[in-house]
């Protein structure tokens, strides 16, 4: 038996009056951290982060019935039941991306088995994802993120915080670190050990890093990494083409799953045929499980979406979730002869006026590109995938006609 499953199912869960608006809301930050918490205890052979991977995903299933339950509530008329099915479908996907999450951070708990260089196989420009329990003593506790500029001084960002049973997800510049809080920060690997130090007051130690001793190992912990960001990407794409209505949105996050789907098939393809060369062919069995999640994650964005595919009309609370930001994704055809045809971007930021971040292109000759820390040229007939203000994004859109 799971050793997580009696404590959950422990624990009843009752009907209480909850914004459906801040439940949804909380499930997509859920979700998206559950995915990079996941992949990160993996790839680094992280025992501690799986752990508070199935911590999280026990969460998720709270909020999950309580979203499930504040629907049931609200549905007065068919015309409702119509508007909130698509919601419903929203929350049922996040399960599964939970789930899948689950599924990946117990491939290290279980010792499902993966190659032992995999560390030493991650790209240079992979960061590392660490979990602390901050130091009474620590220069850090109690103070807020904007006083210690953690940042811009060392690279390394705090992502989410868990204080007792309580998840901060979003960490914010008025944010306080707390002692006896538990931070996960995310950073290069050369700063990581020494912010882990002055938090915790604890020694760092860097994990082991084997030779490689599976052919072209290298490639496939290329493809895992690949196939774990444009899932994120998706489920991010997902989401925000419901929250602002975008079938346009809603196609893009169809082409990255054609695209998971197609990465995953010869991923599987690579597991087996070095399996056959293998030692130990037992040792890429966790591969296998990772790819099916993988698989997993990029199918549920595309049930989250389905409603907007499907021109359902978005319930209000879907638009309430939303107002509380104005920071939107955008997808932008970049026209040939444009004022963005030929401007460079560096570190996701094009050289133009408009404070618009790439976060992703669709190139019609070289599928999906995934900017990050990358230089890259635009060209005409790119589809961009940015974040920013709106004010900002009609002026990128601007730019980018011809």
């Amino acid at each position: 038996m799971d050793p997580f499953e009696g404590e959950a199912s422990s624990r009843p869960v009752e009907y209480e009056p909850v914004s459906v608006k801040d439940v949804l809301v909380e499930m997509k930050d859920t979700a998206e951290l559950l995915i990079d918490l996941s992949y990160s205890a993996v790839l680094h052979r992280n025992e501690a982060l799986a752990t508070e991977v199935l911590e999280l995903e026990q969460r998720m299933d709270v909020l999950e019935l309580r979203a499930r339950m504040s629907l049931m509530m609200a549905v007065r008329s068919p015309d409702e039941a119509e508007q909130l099915a698509p919601v419903l479908g929203i929350v049922s996907a996040t399960g599964l991306i939970s789930d899948a999450a689950g599924d990946i951070a117990k491939i290290v708990l279980e010792d499902i088995r993966l190659p032992e260089a995999m560390r030493a196989a991650l790209p240079e420009a992979v960061e590392m994802l660490v979990r602390g329990v901050v130091d009474p003593g620590s220069e850090f506790a109690g103070r807020t993120l904007a006083d210690i500029d953690l940042e811009s001084e060392t690279g390394v960002r705090v992502i989410a915080l868990r204080r007792g049973d309580d998840w901060l997800l979003n960490p914010g510049p008025e944010t306080q670190i707390l002692a006896d809080d538990v931070a996960f920060c995310r950073g290069p690997e050369p700063s990581i050990g020494d912010v882990f130090g002055r938090l915790t007051g604890e020694s760092y130690d860097p994990p082991v890093i084997d030779a490689p001793t599976i052919d072209d190992l290298e490639r496939a912990v290329d493809t895992i990494v690949h196939m774990k960001n444009l899932s994120e990407l998706a489920v991010d794409l997902a989401y925000s083409s419901v929250l602002f209505d975008s079938e346009a949105l809603a196609e893009e996050v169809r082409n990255l799953e054609v695209e998971v789907d197609a990465m995953e098939s010869r991923f599987e393809a690579w597991t087996l045929q070095a399996a056959a060369d293998a030692d130990d062919p037992v040792s890429l069995r966790g591969l296998i499980h990772l790819g099916s999640a993988t698989e997993v994650i990029s199918d549920a964005a595309v049930d989250i979406s389905e409603g907007v595919l499907r021109d359902i009309d978005v319930h209000p609370v879907v638009h309430m979730a939303v107002q509380e930001s104005d920071e939107i994704l955008t997808r932008v055809e970049l026209e040939a002869g444009s004022d963005l045809d030929g401007t460079s971007v560096t570190a996701g930021v094009p050289d133009v006026e408009a404070t618009m971040s790439v976060i992703a292109i669709r190139r019609p000759d070289e599928g999906w590109l995934l900017v990050g820390d990358a230089d890259i040229e635009l060209r005409g007939g790119d589809v961009l995938i940015s974040k920013g203000t709106r004010t900002a994004a009609s002026a990128f859109e601007d730019l980018a006609a011809a």
